[in-house]
């Protein structure tokens, strides 16, 4: 037997079949984050292991910042560090125990980064 859908184009999962709020995309529902200027910004930086395998990465949360501040930001310490790292979820992932060095590059920055917990 024949098959009785027509629609060979493959795009069928890009279809929007019914949308309340108007053709305005996922800008409705994404969450607005305040963009705060640095000294209003209070930072942990913590040297971490879980769920890495056993590598030391140093994480830094608690921003108040775009993503695009975020990424400049990043670059930014991975350079001064010298090592990788990353953008995840409002952090950033720096591959290595550096907390004491982005501490005070961030300090520098006027930003209020304070080190917080033990080795991981």
């Amino acid at each position: 037997m024949a098959s009785k859908r027509k629609d060979k184009s493959g795009s069928s999962g890009d279809r929007v079949v019914y949308s309340e709020f108007g053709s305005s995309g996922n800008a409705a529902f994404e969450r607005a984050t305040p963009d705060l200027p640095p000294n209003q910004q209070e930072l942990k930086v913590q040297a971490s292991r879980k769920g890495r395998k056993g590598k030391t990465v140093t994480v830094v949360s608690g921003f108040q910042s775009k993503p695009e501040t975020l990424t400049t930001l990043a670059k930014q310490l991975k350079a001064q560090c010298g090592s990788g790292g990353t953008v995840k979820d409002g952090t950033i992932e720096i591959q290595g125990d550096h907390a004491q060095t982005i501490q005070q590059l961030l300090t520098q920055k006027g930003y209020k980064a304070k080190i917080s917990g033990g080795r991981g």
